[in-house]
């Protein structure tokens, strides 16, 4: 029997949605592994935990706006505007080569981050059916892993190769062509408003999305452990010995690739929270695995283990999400859970700068005591199940 065309998942709508979010991601993920050094080069190197603290702030204080925008304004305009900030930075990472130049790029540059994702997933919950979303958001993530693999991976290789100013303009290009991509897709936001900067206007009502809390505190949390990853690994794989700082990340996307194959669809048929569970409890793992990790075997195992307990966790908390939303605040949603999401990148990441301060010995303890944090997470999770369970009955 033929399957109606609104329940329909793989559409051209949704493939090229996708392709669009995996060129997104490659862009701003293959410059991460060298900006260390880079940083060090410049005279900078007890900063480096700004390098993604910095980059996560204004994506997380451009959530609000990017939410009402998509609420208001529309999905594609705010997905393009993401894009159009990748494609402006890489041309000026080259130009503003002092410290304080670069730092202001970091912070230009998150605001790709806080539009973009926002309105694809409002996107994608317009255009894919509710019992479905789960698979969607997996399908998407898986996506946007792959660019999150490719990147850094094709990054570490331009900049050995060719150097660092080629891979800033490497950035460049995967973003402008995301953007072309975006440009020729069909808005789904069916009131639009015309632009005003009245939508820029934002109100305390307008920054979080309080049903959604719960799903935000757990984010948070969680994605403390990226952030520590994204600050230390690249040093971390050096002391290794290994000569590609995107290794690390090839893993573990690789693994979250090929668990979110299956792990969206398990969200739909057997429920968010068990599905959390299960990626909190792999994530707290993978944390404590990476630190006691002296080997390059290790450390590849490692990430593994956190690609698969992302790649479960993921899918699911985005459609716990809009679960506990209403329609017309899908994008006020999905930005409180982004909101979120950068807090605990950033706080991870400054967490993890501070304590390290280039002693390479310091690592692992990081990386247990973050670990802590994320079990946190899953504690959480178990009660927030206990207690809806004990108000159903």
């Amino acid at each position: 029997m033929e399957v109606p065309e609104e329940q329909k998942l793989y559409t051209l709508q949704f493939g090229l949605l996708c392709l669009s979010s995996l060129l997104f991601s490659a862009s701003f993920n293959m410059i991460i592994p060298e900006l260390p050094n880079y940083l060090s080069s410049l005279g900078g190197a007890e900063h480096k935990g700004l390098i993604i603290s910095l980059f996560t702030l204004t994506a997380g204080i451009s959530r609000p706006f990017s939410g009402r925008l998509t609420d208001k304004w529309g999905r594609v305009p705010v997905m393009a505007i993401g894009s159009i900030v990748c494609v402006l930075c890489g041309f000026l990472y080259p130009i503003l080569t002092g410290i304080s130049g670069f730092f202001l790029l970091r912070l230009v540059h998150g605001f790709s981050t806080g539009f973009k994702p926002t309105a694809t997933s409002a996107y994608i919950a317009d255009i894919i059916p509710s019992t479905r979303w789960g698979e969607a958001l997996g399908m998407h993530g898986l996506c946007f892993s792959i660019g999150g693999a490719i990147g850094p991976a094709i990054g570490s290789y331009v900049a050995m190769d060719y150097g660092l100013n080629t891979m800033f303009y490497s950035s460049s290009a995967f973003a402008f062509l995301s953007i072309i991509i975006v440009l020729n897709m069909k808005e789904t936001l069916k009131t639009r408003q015309r632009f005003s900067p009245k939508m820029l206007k934002i109100s305390r009502r307008d920054i979080i999305e309080v049903r959604v809390i719960p799903a935000a505190i757990v984010t948070l949390l969680s994605y403390t452990a990226y952030g520590v990853i994204l600050t230390l690994i690249p040093d971390w794989s050096e002391h290794l010995g290994i000569a590609n700082k995107g290794m690390f990340f090839l893993a573990y996307t690789l693994a979250s690739i090929a668990i979110r194959f299956v792990s969206g669809k398990i969200a739909d048929r057997y429920g968010r929270i068990s599905v959390m569970k299960v990626g909190l409890f792999i994530i707290t793992i993978s944390i404590f695995y990476i630190g006691f990790s002296d080997t390059i075997l290790n450390l590849v195992i490692g990430a593994c283990l956190y690609g698969i307990g992302t790649g479960i966790f993921s899918p699911a908390v985005n459609a716990w999400t809009i679960d506990l939303s209403l329609p017309q605040y899908r994008g006020k949603a999905m930005a409180t859970m982004y909101i979120a999401l950068e807090a605990g990148i950033g706080a991870g990441a400054l967490f993890a700068g501070y304590i390290f301060h280039d002693h390479i010995k310091r690592i692992p303890y990081i990386m247990y005591g973050d670990a802590l944090i994320v079990f946190l997470a899953f504690v959480y999770v178990l009660y927030w199940d206990k207690k809806a369970k004990k108000h159903i009955n």
